[in-house]
């Protein structure tokens, strides 16, 4: 077990209590280490950040007042303690969420977003892809880096969509609606976890991030819009969601590049990144998103 764990247990409980155990890594995830571990008669999870994750965009006071402010939403687990190099949030006897489940009714995760969005913090960082794009591409270069053959595209991409549709009335935000990012526990309850990349920014992001993330088609997207505006959605707020599915991979694409440059995880970033860059070239070379371009203009 790293030192990096047992440090943090040691400061950990005298205000949880006494470890009964050791702690268990959990899988999953490509930025953090994350463990289960039992503090006195309560089961916790802990996760450890990764190396130089303040470069891709992450405020951890901001994850803490997100994750704290959703709990008491009932929308996320509860957190148990904080520090600048550990977060300790409350262990959820919870299963996974499919993609397909969520494409098939989207409506807790739209509600879920709705009472965040409206009645979330103020947080203390900005979350907007465009802005990303120039960090992520400035610390590549830092590290003696060349960027690839999409980010060009990325960058035109997150420009055009900005123009479009620029960020004037920011909310707070999720940010990273990856599928295990949603899970169901406490009364089948859905439960939006890792808000690390929380921030002020577009609530149509969260919506496009979900939607591209898990596979939604055309009806699902309706059925998301649908829940989360509670109406028939317009041909605007449509052009919107459509927009910001293209902006989600610019982000995962350019998240990629920069993630192959600073991790330590051994992990295929470069992959990761063509996966999202080659997404994104089938979706701006596709008429419909000329189309939704005129359509979210204001």
């Amino acid at each position: 077990m790293s030192a990096g764990i047992e440090a943090i247990i040691s400061r950990l409980e005298p205000l949880l209590g006494p470890r009964a155990g050791e702690p268990a890594p959990l899988d999953g995830g490509i930025t953090n280490r994350n463990y289960r571990i039992r503090l006195g008669a309560t089961d916790y999870m802990v996760r450890l950040p990764g190396r130089d994750t303040s470069l891709l965009g992450i405020d951890r006071a901001a994850e803490r007042i997100a994750n704290e402010s959703a709990s008491g939403l009932g929308i996320a687990p509860a957190v148990a303690a904080a520090g600048e190099d550990y977060l300790v949030t409350e262990f959820i006897d919870a299963r996974p969420v499919s993609a397909s489940e969520l494409a098939a009714d989207p409506t807790d995760a739209a509600r879920a977003l709705r009472a965040f969005h409206d009645r979330g913090p103020d947080l203390p960082t900005r979350f907007w892809v465009p802005q990303l794009v120039d960090d992520y591409a400035a610390i590549v270069r830092a590290r003696g880096r060349s960027l690839s053959e999409g980010y060009a595209l990325a960058d035109l991409t997150a420009q055009r969509i900005a123009a479009a549709r620029p960020l004037t009335a920011p909310v707070p935000c999720h940010n990273d609606l990856l599928t295990a990012n949603l899970i169901r526990g406490g009364g089948d309850r859905l439960l939006l976890v890792d808000w690390e990349y929380a921030g002020m920014g577009d609530p149509f992001f969260d919506l496009g991030n979900l939607s591209i993330n898990n596979g939604f088609d055309e009806p699902a997207d309706h059925r998301l819009l649908g829940a989360y505006l509670g109406r028939t959605p317009d041909a605007r707020a449509l052009a919107a969601l459509y927009l910001m599915r293209a902006m989600s991979d610019v982000r995962e694409a350019t998240w990629g590049v920069v993630q192959g440059a600073i991790s330590e995880i051994e992990f295929d970033f470069a992959g990761y990144a063509e996966q999202h860059f080659a997404r994104l070239r089938t979706t701006t070379s596709d008429p419909r998103f000329e189309e939704a371009l005129h359509a979210a203009s204001p």
